[in-house]
């Protein structure tokens, strides 16, 4: 790691103290700077030819990693993380689905026209991309050779796989008209979840046993994931505890470190039975397309839900320029404090002004 990260074991440090909400001497920060002299001379690596091959061919795209690890430079607590995601929600090829290549992601064809010929949901150690996706995990590890870390793909879980088999116009009807079923369909979809997760966590986790997840940039000591269910946007409260909180609940008590993905306003209205997950330990929130960032104030409820029941927060910021994160940071530390809160900053900057920013944070933010 250190050929990319010069303070990879102070962000370890600072990582499990974000898990456990302790305080270190700042927020948790993540950012990239454009190097003032790049590690290495060369030629930027080829274009991918097909959608297809920009998920698929894991010689080029660690090509295209390393260059820009040799350009870009993590700071704070970003660090150098492959990933080798076959999409958001991979696990649906695993139990049948076939894949949808476009260039900015992959879609799953839905392939259950009705429950009683499709079965029961089992793990097939044998299904295609199942064993191709494994293959590009162990490439992806084997050429590290320590200079970064190889995530854990985003398989997703519960009813959001079984919306993505069966459609979600599908699904909708089926929680009602079957809901015994697909209850029984969740909690098999719990037991496979592992053996997948399992299998790839077996691949690349460190001598420690840490491991780093490809959404949101997270490593923690242990097993690592993100967890979420955008589907409940389609889901009363009611529903959302009948089909989705004991499985979150359960994959909780299995992992290590736990963050859970609220996307959207739709899903706002879930919050509460989140927070009733004790094992929970953090939660990121998306703000949905055309809504301001997390900065923004107008998303103070949620963070006060989420300080309340004990757990981390992960906040994005995009909006305007780097000076106005900086201020919406300045308030939200000002509100909630430092522990337990991690900012993602979308913003390009230089080192010079990657550096401010830190003083910034360990001056005021402290």
């Amino acid at each position: 790691m250190e050929k990319y990260k010069d303070n990879w074991p102070e962000t370890r440090d600072h990582f499990q103290a974000w898990w456990q909400r302790s305080k270190i001497d700042r927020p948790m920060l993540s950012f990239w700077a454009k190097r003032e002299q790049a590690l290495a001379d060369g030629v930027k690596p080829s274009a991918y030819e097909t959608p297809e091959q920009s998920f698929t061919d894991v010689t080029l795209k660690l090509e295209h990693f390393r260059h820009f690890l040799n350009t870009r430079k993590p700071m704070a607590e970003a660090f150098p993380n492959f990933s080798a995601d076959l999409g958001p929600g991979s696990m649906a090829l695993y139990l049948g689905s076939d894949p949808v290549f476009a260039w900015d992601t992959l879609w799953y064809r839905e392939c259950v026209t009705d429950w009683d010929s499709y079965g029961e949901i089992l793990f097939d150690p044998n299904n295609h991309w199942w064993q191709l996706h494994l293959d590009m995990i162990r490439q992806a590890q084997d050429s590290a050779n320590g200079d970064f870390l190889v995530n854990i793909p985003d398989i997703i879980e519960n009813v959001d796989i079984l919306s993505a088999l069966r459609g979600p116009m599908s699904f909708c009807y089926d929680l009602i008209d079957h809901s015994p079923r697909m209850k029984r369909y969740v909690e098999q979809l719990d037991d496979v979840y592992f053996r997948f997760y399992d299998a790839m966590y077996d691949i690349v986790k460190g001598a420690d046993d840490s491991s780093s997840f490809t959404a949101f940039q997270i490593w923690g000591p242990g097993r690592t994931a993100k967890l979420q269910c955008d589907f409940c946007a389609l889901m009363s409260p009611d529903q959302f505890r009948e089909f989705v909180q004991d499985s979150l609940r359960k994959q909780c008590c299995t992992l290590d470190n736990s963050l859970y993905h609220l996307d959207g306003p739709d899903a706002i209205k879930h919050l509460d039975a989140l927070m009733e997950i004790d094992e929970l330990d953090a939660l990121q929130w998306t703000c949905g397309a055309g809504q301001p960032d997390g900065g923004n104030e107008r998303w103070y409820p949620i963070y006060e839900k989420v300080r309340a029941a004990d757990k981390s927060l992960w906040i994005s910021l995009a909006d305007g320029e780097l000076l106005d994160a900086i201020a919406a940071v300045d308030r939200l530390v000002a509100r909630f404090g430092s522990s337990g809160m991690y900012f993602l900053f979308h913003y390009a900057m230089s080192e010079t002004e990657g550096q401010r920013l830190l003083d910034h944070a360990e001056k005021q933010w402290g």
